[in-house]
């Protein structure tokens, strides 16, 4: 698969990516994830984030555990700050310049969100990562990471999970599931297939932000991918 040459792309990532074995936050593992984005920022690329946080607190299963909802998601957006200051700390300990934002007012550990400064951010070569979601309850972090992919004007945003792309099926439980190299946004939709959710997906079809679907576990795809190797799968408007 031939793919488009991004500059600017938001990387989102699961809280879960940051777990190791019994730590919500494992040092280990997200060093390992600073190394990647560091190395895609030595290439040249300009980089934003935004981290989940299920590996700490997850807003919708606490809701079904009989929290108020809006409680319970305004826990999870502080979960996202946790593990962006988390992100933020691995990358600066290697030396990447890197700025975290909140929707959430915190002065003391971080910058709140303001677009034109990020922007500028940007441009003057530091990481950003974005916290807090949108800063309301009933949006989840990917809504938050396709919105800020639309205000900073990304040309893709990137979904790191632990598989290599969009499947027709659960891969690890259909053996005979099927992975699409590109797809279009409204069959992800008609089809249900989990990639993002639905606001998500649709705030990029209506943007033409592509969302690039690959397995951030696997140590330099993020790289691999970007340089249009590796294997993944591009959510667009021209798809299957």
């Amino acid at each position: 698969m031939t793919r488009p040459r991004f500059n600017r792309i938001l990387l989102k990532l699961s809280g879960e990516v940051l777990m190791g074995d019994g730590h919500a936050i494992d040092p280990a593992v997200t060093a390992r994830v600073a190394r990647e984005i560091a190395d895609v920022k030595a290439q040249g690329y300009e980089i934003c984030v935004v981290v989940g946080g299920g590996n700490i607190f997850r807003g919708l299963a606490a809701a079904a555990k009989g929290f108020e909802r809006a409680t319970a998601d305004y826990m999870g957006m502080l979960a996202t700050v946790m593990n962006a200051l988390a992100v933020q700390n691995a990358l600066e300990q290697i030396g990447v310049d890197t700025r975290v934002q909140s929707a959430i007012p915190m002065a003391s550990v971080c910058e709140p969100f303001i677009r034109r400064r990020a922007a500028r951010h940007l441009e003057k070569g530091r990481v950003v990562i974005f916290a807090a979601g949108v800063g309301s309850p009933f949006f989840t972090t990917d809504s938050g990471a396709a919105l800020r992919a639309a205000e900073m004007k990304c040309d893709a945003l990137f979904k790191g999970t632990s598989v290599d792309g969009v499947y027709d099926a659960d891969p690890k439980k259909v053996a005979t599931a099927r992975r699409f190299d590109t797809i279009s946004y409204d069959r992800v939709l008609a089809d249900n297939l989990k990639v993002m959710d639905a606001s998500a997906v649709a705030l990029c079809r209506d943007n033409d932000i592509p969302i690039v679907v690959f397995n951030i576990r696997e140590q330099g795809n993020l790289a691999r991918v970007l340089n249009g190797e590796g294997t993944a799968t591009i959510v667009q408007t021209q798809g299957e």
